[in-house]
């Protein structure tokens, strides 16, 4: 059955609505859920989320870092980083502590069973990065990196929020 029924509101004047829809931002969104989709259907069985491994994984990287530093890194405002943090240090594989040389400021760092954590999903996400790299192309997905990385770090113009 298809929907024949049109839109009945009049599209003002000076909206522009392209046939092709060309907005960067819609289509990064698209993308971005369907390769979580594909690396969260992988992880599922760990109970890890791509996007808690992600910030498990930059906390490795670091060691320790403070929220602030953790936030900007992972572009993400800092209140939405401490809610992302909370089931993680509630399942023990974050530690959240008091900076001892600034009280106002949080430090980060990953607990013995975070890196374990880590190390259970290791497997699962070789396989989901396989798996979009077979489908997408080896090439292009290292293409698409390297852009995705540019486009993150704001390396282009108006790249920085005002």
């Amino acid at each position: 059955m298809s929907n024949t029924h049109k839109p009945t509101v009049a599209v003002p004047d000076g909206l522009h609505i392209p046939q092709d829809v060309v907005c960067h931002a819609t289509h990064l969104r698209k993308a971005t859920r369907r390769i979580t989709l594909l690396y969260d259907a992988l992880l599922a069985p760990s109970g890890l989320r791509s996007t808690q491994r992600s910030i498990l994984m930059q906390i490795a990287r670091g060691q320790v870092a403070s929220m602030s530093e953790l936030a900007a890194i992972l572009v993400i405002d800092r209140s939405a980083l401490a809610q992302n943090l909370k089931p993680l240090e509630r399942e023990g594989w974050v530690s959240v502590a008091v900076d001892p040389a600034d009280k106002r400021s949080r430090l980060v760092s990953l607990t013995k069973a975070g890196m374990n954590k880590l190390l259970e999903t290791q497997p699962m996400w070789e396989q989901a990065q396989a798996r979009f790299e077979k489908g997408y192309g080896v090439d292009q997905a290292r293409s698409l990196r390297k852009a995705l990385i540019d486009v993150a770090a704001g390396e282009y113009e108006g790249g920085e929020a005002e």
